[in-house]
């Protein structure tokens, strides 16, 4: 099935890749929902993605700017899952890279950012609740190890949150325009370490099926479109994903 997805990549010119906590996870960064996952082991995490509790409660924000402190996304690095697609953009068959990540580590690995549509935000970017500024992260990240607990906005004093799409907060419809305009210009569809479950990205692949595009998904877990996908590979992304790219 390997040659056979090479070949389709080498004969396609519009590849869109989608793609999720899955791709991260050999740098080093959990994903959500895995059998190892952040709120899989933790349930009370996921109460810290809620945008309705981290407004309310101060509590709740103070424990979330400890784990934005000690996240080991800042000391992550790329991985050959990301490296492979920044080789499909130098090949000049990356028409789009849509992820649901907030690491920024395709941008890091040399994806062009004006090809990658970050559906969920950037944790490397802070922004205000009540002015809307944003920022790099980590210089609010300083005001942490300082000591301030809840740091606020220096412009109007509202809430500081990271620049990312939490539970309860509404997605950007520009964003997810795109993503969805995207995904129907493809000519071969990559679903990459995402479960494929959250909506409306989810509807990406069906978007491009419809579009003729051959749909391939690489993830550990089962998805709910492997039945009318054209390949299902599953495996270490880091190690499938350049065999078929390269």
């Amino acid at each position: 099935m390997i040659a056979e997805v090479r070949s389709w990549i080498d004969a396609a010119s519009r590849i869109v890749a989608l793609t999720g906590a899955g791709i991260s996870t050999d740098s080093g960064i959990p994903d959500f929902r895995g059998p190892r996952g952040v709120w899989t082991k933790d349930p009370l995490a996921e109460k810290l993605s809620n945008i309705h509790h981290y407004l309310a409660d101060a509590e709740v924000r103070k424990a979330s700017w400890q784990n934005r402190l000690h996240s080991s996304a800042w000391q992550a690095k790329p991985n050959p899952g990301h490296f492979a697609l920044v080789d499909l953009e130098r090949r000049g068959k990356l028409h789009a890279l849509i992820t649901q990540n907030i690491d920024e580590l395709h941008q890091l690995a040399g994806n062009s950012p004006e090809r990658v549509v970050e559906v969920h935000g950037t944790m490397r970017k802070f922004m205000c609740w009540g002015c809307g500024t944003r920022g790099p992260m980590q210089s609010v990240l300083e005001r942490v190890r300082a000591g301030e607990e809840d740091p606020r906005c220096e412009d109007c004093g509202g809430i500081l949150k990271s620049d990312t799409i939490s539970f309860g907060q509404n997605l950007v419809p520009e964003v997810i325009d795109r993503a969805m305009r995207v995904a129907g210009e493809a000519d071969l569809f990559l679903s990459v370490g995402t479960s494929l479950q959250v909506y409306p990205i989810a509807g990406a692949v069906d978007i491009a099926r419809q579009a003729g595009a051959k749909i391939v998904i690489l993830n550990a877990q089962p998805t709910p479109f492997d039945g009318v996908a054209d390949a299902v590979l599953p495996g270490s992304i880091s190690e499938v994903l350049p065999a078929i790219c390269g």
